[in-house]
Formats: structure tokens, sequence, C-alpha cells
């Protein structure tokens, strides 16, 4: 959510003086009113507040991934999972800027390396303890670290610590009747992970989900997620699956050991698989807090709140480093043909692709795949057409260079629960119908996208879904944060799970190993800025749109502002007033 020198040493304390403890600024009240101005919450803290109570109501229009932290990879799975699980680090509490620098959160600093960044040293604090009172030591990091390297058991979650410890045959506690040697804990209090090659950006491993510890005598494997075992200020209550569930206060929390939270609401309400469109109605009615995906609300709801002045002073319009695109599948002939791939990207009207999102306010139009937030990108376009509506006699040429000059059938598939992924898929039907791609479209449940449909290669391809809606929101605002899991084929694994679609080239492989090995920034910037273009050149990538969403800010709500980290509000911020 970057190999060699890229991160620069954060203290703790600059860092919260601009976060939780910052006055409104312009835009804020200050007082927990409902009283605003657009985009109060980017860059600031619009109401801040110590008040405690109330329960913040969230809706989700399908499901996580999974509650358990190792098979999480959504950008708000991240976000929320902070109330009920505290990893080594976590990005700051802060607006702006600020919010997408690494603080230390169950860790007592930032990660000492030595062995040319080989080894990476953690110290957790003490007196942190589970909902059950036992105090959490070093050996449940371990643990938890240990098992979320089985993608059998937990497909969804980032393969980073698969790719990097020097596991020397390790696979999972559940398989190996073995230690985990990569990862060492001398005392209670020490955790020493070692790495099969220099990587100076470890911190942004230790801000990982899957470093939240897990007791070794509480885990279920699969079925963890059913309880996950806090470290948080909140732990579960209800826990219906794929229906609804509740945080509620942890008493085994402790302030003092945690600088970084202040726990504001008494509960979270969380309902999961709710129609988006009655989302956006209940937030614009008072009904509901948040949206929990932090994508902001559907192509009908921008209207009325852009189109109301009133509405309009309680939302934000953030960008992000985030890219929505459409994957094209080199696996599925005829687009393991370059120029039929090339064929899709001149086709395609990319302005119905941003009217799918509601406008310049759902994004910029993409032409390349870095968007501007991440350091050293720079925009090109390799497939210009006119007014970006497609070019049709481009893509005839390409169709015809292919052996398809009669054009060809595919499928597109997209997220069910994403109104704006089906008006996409739909832009993509008409528009490449003009020069010859028909495409059948495909809904699959979000939950299960990326673990059994477009992020498994097999099924993708045996099901013919040449192109697949989707989207990646950076790990870390970085070339490899960014570029990692979406095009290095070597992370693409037979068993699901996947973010790179379709990805597989070596030379763009060979280009992720050269930036992990050059220092100097700005040589390592231009090697990612290949990576794009290599990446585009191929066409392996429709891009749609740099994103911006149009979030709704509850009217109710305290200590709300946009992490930069995860582009979305900070969930472990807010407060709300009854």
């Amino acid at each position: 959510m970057q190999r060699k020198r890229i991160m620069a040493a954060v203290g703790a304390a600059a860092v919260l003086a601009t976060g939780l403890t910052a006055c409104g600024g312009s835009g804020s009240n200050g007082s927990g009113g409902g009283a605003g101005q657009f985009n109060a919450a980017v860059g600031k803290v619009f109401n801040p507040s110590d008040a405690k109570g109330g329960v913040v109501r969230m809706a989700n229009s399908g499901d996580w991934d999974s509650l358990d932290p190792a098979d999480s990879y959504y950008s708000y799975e991240w976000d929320f999972s902070r109330l009920f699980g505290r990893s080594l680090l976590t990005f700051a509490p802060a607006p702006g800027p600020a919010g997408a620098k690494l603080v230390p959160d169950l860790a007592t600093g930032l990660g000492k390396a030595s062995d040319d960044d080989k080894t990476w040293t953690y110290h957790i604090r003490t007196g942190v303890k589970f909902e059950d009172g036992t105090t959490v030591t070093s050996k449940d990091v371990k643990y938890a670290v240990a098992r979320s390297l089985d993608k059998t058991v937990f497909p969804d979650g980032p393969t980073y610590f698969n790719d990097y410890l020097d596991l020397q045959g390790y696979t999972s506690p559940y398989k190996d009747k073995g230690d985990l040697k990569a990862i060492e804990t001398p005392d209670d209090t020490t955790i020493v992970f070692h790495l099969k090659q220099p990587f100076a950006a470890f911190d942004y491993f230790a801000m990982l989900p899957s470093t939240i510890p897990v007791p070794a005598a509480k885990d279920a494997g699969s079925d963890y997620k059913k309880h996950v075992v806090s470290s948080g200020p909140y732990k579960f209550g209800q826990n219906n699956q794929g229906k609804n569930f509740t945080l509620v206060r942890n008493d085994q929390w402790d302030q003092k050991t945690d600088p970084l939270r202040k726990a504001l609401p008494d509960e979270f309400d969380v309902a999961l698989n709710t129609n988006a469109d009655d989302i956006d109605q209940r937030l614009l009615s008072g009904d509901l807090e948040f949206d929990v995906t932090g994508v902001g609300v559907q192509a009908a709801a921008q209207g009325k709140v852009l189109g109301d002045q009133k509405l309009k002073s309680n939302a934000d319009n953030p960008s992000s480093a985030r890219l929505w695109y459409t994957a094209i599948n080199s696996d599925v002939a005829p687009l393991d043909n370059v120029h039929c791939r090339r064929a899709v990207e001149y086709g395609a009207d990319k302005a119905s692709y941003q009217a799918a999102y509601g406008g310049t306010v759902g994004g910029t139009i993409a032409t390349n795949l870095q968007p501007p937030v991440i350091p050293g990108a720079q925009a090109f376009n390799p497939y210009p057409t006119p007014n970006n509506a497609g070019d049709e006699a481009k893509a005839k040429q390409e169709l015809a260079a292919c052996g398809q000059a009669g054009g060809f059938s595919t499928n597109v598939s997209y997220r069910a629960e994403r109104p704006r992924e089906k008006a996409t898929a739909e832009a993509l039907q008409q528009s490449l119908a003009k020069v010859g791609i028909k495409l059948t479209i495909k809904p699959f449940p979000q939950g299960d996208y990326g673990k059994l449909y477009a992020g498994k290669p097999d099924y993708a391809k045996n099901n013919q879904l040449g192109l697949m809606v989707f989207g990646w929101q950076a790990d870390w605002p970085e070339g490899f944060g960014y570029f990692s899991q979406i095009v290095d084929s070597r992370v693409i694994r037979a068993s699901g799970g996947n973010s790179n679609l379709g990805v597989k080239d070596p030379e763009v492989d060979a280009l992720v190993d050269k930036a992990a090995i050059t220092e100097d920034a700005t040589a390592r910037q231009q090697i990612w800025g290949q990576v794009d273009q290599k990446v585009m050149d191929d066409a392996y990538i429709l891009p749609g749109l740099v994103a911006k969403s149009l979030l709704y800010r509850p009217a109710n709500g305290t200590n709300l502002f946009v992490s930069d980290g995860y582009g979305m509000y900070d969930y472990a911020a807010v407060g709300v007033k009854r």
C-alpha cells in the first residue's frame, strides 16, 4: 500500500501534531455541526473533537474479501482493520501528505536495518493485550506473518512476504512441522526479519495487515475470519457472515499503549451486500455515515450532490493513487496477439468510460498507468484517439494485423455490486462493437472477484474473460507499491486471488528487478516509467481514469479527514455525535 532507498524517516510526534490534534482549518466549523464546505475534509480535519460515544453506521455494496487480515487486499479493508488490529507500523492518522507517512503502531519505532538491508529488526510495545487479556508478544506477530504465507488458505492477501523473506522452503504453519527461520523472536518484544535480497523499504511490509498479531491457540485457519481476535480498541460483537457485523469496545485496549487512536465511537455497525444506490440514499438522508468502500457515491447521487449547494457542502472530491482500468487478458485468444489487444486500446471510447464514473468528478481520463501522485510519474499517450472517443480506422488496422479483420467475440467481466463497473462494461460493449469486437457482459461477486473469477487464471481463460473491469489503489505511493502486484508475472498464483490479471512479460519483470537495486530515486523513477511504457506498448491494460471519488461527509461526523495513505476517510480516527 519500492525497492531501495525510497523512504525518509518520519517522526511520529511531528506527524501526529498535524493530525488528530490539528485544528479544523478552512472549511471546518470546529463544533461538530453539519455546516461545512466542499472539500472541507481534504488536507485538513473537519470537526475536530475528543468527544466519545455514538454508533457509526456503515454499509458495503458487496462483501469483504475476508475479515481475516491475512486474506484482505482492498484499501478500505486495510483502513478499517486498524479498528480491531494493530500492525507493526501504519499510515499516520493525519490529513494531507502526512497521512501517507509511516509511523509506529504495535512497534516502538521504524525498523532497524542491517546486513545491507537484508535484516530488519523491530521492538514491540509492552502492555498490549488481546481481547481475552493475554499479552501480545513478538511470537504472535511472527505467527501472523507465517500463516499469511499460505496462499491456498488465504488467496486474497498480498504476496510481499512470500516474495522477499528468506523462506528456505518453508510454506506455512499448517503444512510444515519446522520453524520459520526467516523470522526470529529472541525475546517477547523483539522480532527480526531475514530477507533473501536487500530491500530498503521493508517498513512498508511492516505496515501490512499481515503483521496484525494472531494468537496461535485461537487460529482456525480459513475460519478465523468468523472471530478475529482483537488487539485494537474494538472487538467483534455480532458477525453474521455475508449480512452484517458489529465492532464494540475492547475493554482490554489501553490508550497508554496506543498514541495513534482516540477510539471515539462506542460501536461500528456494518451492513453487507446492500444495494449501492440504496447506500447513497441513506447517506444523503442521514441514515448512514459511510459507504465503507470509500469509492464515493454512484452517478445518480453525484448529480444530486453537485446540483444542490447544501449537499455539495457536505462532500469531498479527493484524488488518489488509484487507477480505474480494464485488464486485457493475453491468455484468451485472439487477445494473445498484441495487435488484437491494441485494437481494444484504439477502439475503446474513454469519454464513455469517464461518463460511467460520473464525468470529471469521478476522475480524469488516463492514457497510461501511473497516477500523477506517484513520484516521478509522467503522462504519455501511445493510443491517441479524437476526443478520447476511440479511433475506428486504427482499431480495424490492428484487427487486420492480428488476423481478425472481421472482428471477434469475447467476454467482459465486472464486480456485480458496482454500478459504475457495470456502466463501464456496457460502454466498452457499445464502443468496441463499432469495430467488430463483440462483448458479452459477465458480472461476478466483488468478494470473490479476485479469488475465484477474474483473479483465477484458469477460470478466466476457460471462461473467455478477455476483458476484466478492475481498479488498483497503490499499496503505498511509490513505483513498487503501485506496480509490483499488477505487472510482475511472478506474483501470479494459479490458486487465484491475483491482482495481476494477465501481464506476463519477462522484460517487465526484468525492469522490476532493475528498480530493486537502483539507489538513486530519480533513476529508479525513470525505470518505473519504462515499466509503464512497456506494459502500455504490449497493450495488457486499458487505462480508464485516474480516480477521484465524491465522498459524502456525514453531518454528524467528527475528526473527519481523507487519508492520503488509503485514499478515503481515515476510519480509525472518526467520531460521531448523536
